[in-house]
């Protein structure tokens, strides 16, 4: 990776917080708004789309301590995602004048993203860990835990609006968590390169130049810091085999895995950035620790 791998989270749903400068758009948020009136909890607009449980007349909120009321439509007592796993949402959002912004059940498509990771609004990452499996529920949402001062989507959503959720938990899967190194024994190449087998996958299966890798990773300062994941994006990452489009560190372990191997590597400032670094996340003669799985090849 000559270049750290940054893209954002691949929605153009106004839930979405990726911006292309990386930026969250919570981070200037300051300003606390007054709670909406007690109506925004009655049933959501007639939609044919949206599952029935959506047009009961619920009066009862959950508040919670940052603002966030939750109207829970459907309870099934499943049990609910954690941080870092991929949670599938059926949603619909609009203002608190009923005014429609997005709509996913009129797509047909449920959003997928990493649980906790502000790859959403504060106001969802929080909402959604609270539903299991198949849950329905109501958020309403603040300004300070949705877009605060910005206005989105092309005044859709104007500067300090609270917005106005039906959320469905169709599914979600266990997520990325660091790899366990304990107990395993390291492999050191010739090169200095050293990596630690966390599961063997199909040696007979290996990526060779000219190739295309299509792999998982997260990457580690050896302080813990994690500069980049696309793990974390929910987006694999693809590269050519053996053309230096990538770190040589990576160039060469990559070659060592076969398709479903988990391994941690630890690349020396020599097959990495070097004297150089890379930008402000990896300062010079770094040794970087990746996570990595490869997904594929073709």
């Amino acid at each position: 990776m000559k270049n750290n791998i940054l893209t954002s989270l691949a929605a153009a749903m106004l839930v979405i917080m990726s911006s292309c400068s990386g930026k969250s758009m919570t981070d200037e948020e300051k300003e606390k708004e007054v709670a909406p009136k007690e109506e925004v909890a009655q049933p959501a607009t007639t939609n044919s789309l949206l599952p029935s449980e959506f047009s009961k007349s619920v009066t009862d909120t959950v508040t919670t301590a940052s603002g966030l009321r939750v109207v829970y439509r459907k309870q099934l007592n499943d049990a609910k995602p954690a941080a870092n796993d991929v949670v599938k949402v059926h949603y619909k959002g609009t203002l608190t004048s009923g005014s429609e912004f997005d709509n996913s059940f009129k797509r047909g498509e449920p959003i997928a993203f990493p649980l906790g990771t502000g790859k959403v609004i504060k106001g969802w990452d929080e909402g959604i860990a609270l539903l299991g499996k198949g849950d329905m529920a109501t958020f309403i949402i603040p300004a300070n835990l949705a877009y605060g001062e910005r206005s989105m989507g092309n005044g859709l959503i104007p500067a300090n609006s609270t917005l106005v959720f039906d959320v469905h938990l169709v599914d979600f899967s266990e997520g990325y968590k660091k790899y366990d190194i304990t107990g395993k024994t390291p492999i050191t190449t010739a090169s200095g390169l050293k990596f630690y087998v966390i599961k063997e996958g199909d040696l007979s299966k290996k990526p060779v130049p000219g190739q295309t890798a299509i792999a998982h990773y997260a990457g580690y300062l050896t302080n813990g810091t994690k500069f980049d994941a696309s793990f974390d994006r929910g987006q694999p990452f693809q590269f050519q085999v053996g053309q230096g489009n990538v770190i040589k560190g990576w160039d060469e372990i990559i070659q060592l895995m076969g398709v479903g191997s988990q391994y941690q590597v630890h690349i020396p400032p020599s097959l990495g950035y070097g004297e150089r670094g890379s930008g402000a996340q990896i300062p010079g003669n770094s040794t970087l620790i990746f996570d990595m799985e490869l997904l594929g090849i073709k």
